[in-house]
């Protein structure tokens, strides 16, 4: 990789925690958020006080609201939320140069067409690279440097090995592999298993519950590994099961505390706080793709009905427990 700054396009906490990381392994960095207050903000008091706040930049981060700025990045991680990915895409042609690789950082489906991100952004820049950042991290984690694992997959080793190499610092560690899309398939999945994994402790079904939703919920997502290209190798990695014991298993992931709330008995709305979670948006998304291969996925289904507002929290479970005994695959 040369010594051109590295793009980070959006400035929430995972892209301003990255920021962070990315600087501490050598990298200068610009930082992009559309809003120019906050870009002015981040500049004066060099803290990202609305998503990051008790934080410091590192000097080699650099704030900005242009996306002119990035034009002399080689490189550019794309960290805003799965839903935005094809509205901010759109623009990035115009200033990255088409061999810049992007990165996507963000862990979902694009509800409106079932499009895998990966595949939105390459219809959006064909021909240039494109690779997923995935794994088992919070954001406050990386931001306040403690020992984090994830993984970053290209379809050519040399990229996903460059780009691994170039953002892995003291705390930060970034294996690499080739399968794309398995690393994607478990990022987008998991958050859907987490809301189960919370609904479970919300509803006071306990622990023993949660571990049976995070086992059958991980076969669900390697059945739909496997059904979708996905190597079963990387699922069982960091991108996949690391990621999947983390996020199921932590009140600090947003979307077991979504589910939680759930289970508490608040509304989609309450529970969710005003925040965005994702696994909310990709169920229904999941469960559609699934069923167009002919993969059963209980668990996502009864997300989907959950978060929908098509079932109940006691239904729900009710309809899991009665399901018909077999083996265990």
């Amino acid at each position: 990789m040369s010594g051109a700054p590295l793009g980070i396009v959006g400035a929430g906490a995972w892209g301003t925690a990255l920021a962070n990381a990315a600087a501490a392994a050598g990298c200068d960095v610009v930082l992009w958020t559309r809003d120019p207050d906050h870009a002015r903000e981040m500049s004066e008091t060099r803290e990202n006080a609305r998503h990051l706040p008790g934080v410091a930049l590192a000097d080699a981060v650099r704030p900005t609201c242009a996306l002119t700025d990035l034009a002399a990045s080689d490189a550019a991680l794309l960290v805003v939320p799965a839903q935005a990915v094809r509205e901010v895409a759109v623009a990035l042609p115009l200033v990255l140069a088409p061999h810049a690789p992007l990165v996507i950082c963000a862990k979902g489906i694009e509800t409106r067409t079932g499009f895998f991100l990966t595949d939105v952004v390459a219809d959006l820049r064909p021909g240039s690279p494109v690779a997923v950042l995935s794994g088992p991290s919070f954001a406050h984690d990386v931001a306040r440097g403690l020992p984090t694992a994830v993984t970053l997959a290209a379809p050519e080793e040399g990229l996903a090995a460059g780009l691994a190499h170039r953002l892995s610092g003291r705390a930060l560690r970034v294996y690499h592999s080739r399968d794309l899309r398995g690393v994607e398939i478990g990022g987008a999945a998991k958050n859907v298993l987490a809301i189960a994994c919370g609904a479970a402790i919300g509803r006071g079904l306990g622990e023993s519950a949660k571990a049976a939703l995070t086992a059958r919920g991980f076969a669900e997502l390697m059945r739909f590994a496997r059904a979708y290209g996905g190597r079963a190798e990387t699922l069982m990695g960091l991108s996949g099961l690391g990621d999947v014991v983390l996020t199921c298993g932590s009140a600090q992931s947003r979307n077991f505390a979504f589910g939680e709330r759930l289970g508490r008995g608040l509304s989609v709305e309450a529970a969710a706080g005003g925040k965005l979670v994702e696994g909310a948006y990709t169920a229904d998304a999941l469960v559609t793709m699934a069923r167009a291969r002919g993969i059963e996925m209980p668990i996502s289904e009864a997300v989907a009905a959950l978060v929908s507002g098509r079932s109940g929290l006691d239904e729900t479970m009710d309809a899991l427990m009665n399901r018909p005994l077999k083996a265990e695959d």
